[in-house]
């Protein structure tokens, strides 16, 4: 008797190798033993498993390298708009961040301001600050607005996760990763306009934390004019500030910062407002030049509702080291009032309305552009 065996860890029974005789089965030839079949039939089961195991385990590798790119989808997109922005409009910043923090009356306008900084300084200064400006703030804000990993709802990429919310997840729907809800219906996130409100605030509240400090540095290296220069560059400016104020210095202003950037709820919501509005009453446009018009309109927007934040943010930012006039931004809000008004929170708007939407529509049309290069999600 002839046993057969395998290295396999589960056993197969010793079974008769030889063959039955015609008289037995009644007919010539030969038939197979039975355990040689079990053996062979044993075989190929455990190869097609390994082979099915082998092919999930390369698609779940796949998948997560894929969940990881995505994670940077937003980032790198927004780091394209800032880029753009940047390129764009910082000579508009350096102009309505002068008028907003110089003593009234020092410029007639934008363009006598734009032409005795060129004429004194040069055309580099239209670009002092740039080192510390808005290409890294943009990429966190558009990050944390714009969320393609849905494996993961608790990162502050608030876009997806209040689409969630709003979708029922919290009582038990849960998209999948692939459209699918869990009863494997087509059911597609959808975020609806107090969302997109929601979300753009609270990217922008959560940027401050980075936008404070650099727009800090910013503001005190574009006020640098004439004369013996304070900072030699953004370094020299952080050190100067650690060393009077200590680290937190750094970050004064993050009141008036947190106020003027929750205004990116009224920009995105303005944004998604016009996309609907063209896809509604002009649905054969080009996306491109959708998203180009939509942005600039949006930014508009922004800055009407946005700019006095931002000037007493500026002016709060530039104030003296040593000696400082302002205590918190309210004391600086109310001195402004008392120089002029309403019109006193205005001083620059024109440069800043300008570079508005030319630098924001191409910004948003970028950011448009690289997320559908990538295959990102839209919602």
């Amino acid at each position: 008797m002839s046993t057969s065996t395998t290295s396999d860890p589960l056993p197969v029974p010793a079974l008769p190798s030889h063959h039955a005789s015609p008289v037995e089965t009644g007919f010539a030839g030969s038939v197979p033993g039975i355990g040689e079949y079990q053996h062979g039939e044993l075989e190929r089961r455990l190869r097609n498993e390994h082979e099915l195991a082998a092919v999930v385990g390369r698609q779940a590798e796949s998948h997560k390298q894929e969940e990881s790119a995505i994670d940077l989808r937003g980032f790198a997109a927004g780091t394209a708009s800032g880029l753009t922005k940047l390129v764009v409009g910082h000579p508009f910043d350096v102009i309505k961040v002068r008028l907003q923090c110089s003593p009234r009356g020092a410029y007639a306008g934008p363009w006598d301001c734009l032409k005795r900084t060129v004429q004194s300084e040069g055309p580099r200064a239209l670009y002092k600050g740039l080192f510390t400006s808005s290409s890294f703030r943009d990429s966190t804000t558009f990050a944390a607005f714009w969320q393609a990993n849905q494996a993961d709802p608790s990162r502050p990429q608030y876009r997806i996760f209040i689409a969630r919310i709003e979708s029922g997840w919290p009582s038990g729907w849960r998209d999948d990763g692939s459209g699918k809800d869990k009863a494997g219906e087509a059911n597609a996130l959808k975020l609806s306009l107090p969302g997109h409100f929601i979300s753009g605030l609270l990217a922008g509240q959560t940027v401050c934390f980075i936008a404070c400090p650099t727009e800090h540095l910013k503001a005190r290296l574009q006020m640098q004019m004439t004369g013996p220069k304070l900072y030699s560059g953004p370094i020299d400016c952080a050190k100067k500030i650690v060393a009077v104020k200590g680290w937190p210095g750094l970050w004064h202003g993050f009141g008036a910062t947190l106020l003027f950037r929750s205004h990116m709820g009224t920009m995105f919501l303005s944004y998604e407002l016009i996309q609907r509005a063209f896809k509604r009453y002009k649905p054969d446009m080009n996306p491109g030049t959708a998203n180009f018009l939509s942005g600039g309109l949006a930014s508009n927007a922004f800055w009407v509702s946005s700019f006095p934040f931002d000037a007493v943010k500026n002016r709060l930012m530039t104030d003296s080291l040593t000696n400082p006039k302002y205590k918190s931004w309210m004391m600086c809000a109310r001195a402004m009032w008392a120089e002029g008004g309403a019109r006193a929170f205005y001083h620059g708007f024109t440069p800043a309305i300008l570079r508005a939407f030319p630098t924001n529509a191409s910004a948003l049309l970028v950011w448009e552009s690289v997320m559908r290069v990538m295959g990102a999600e839209k919602i």
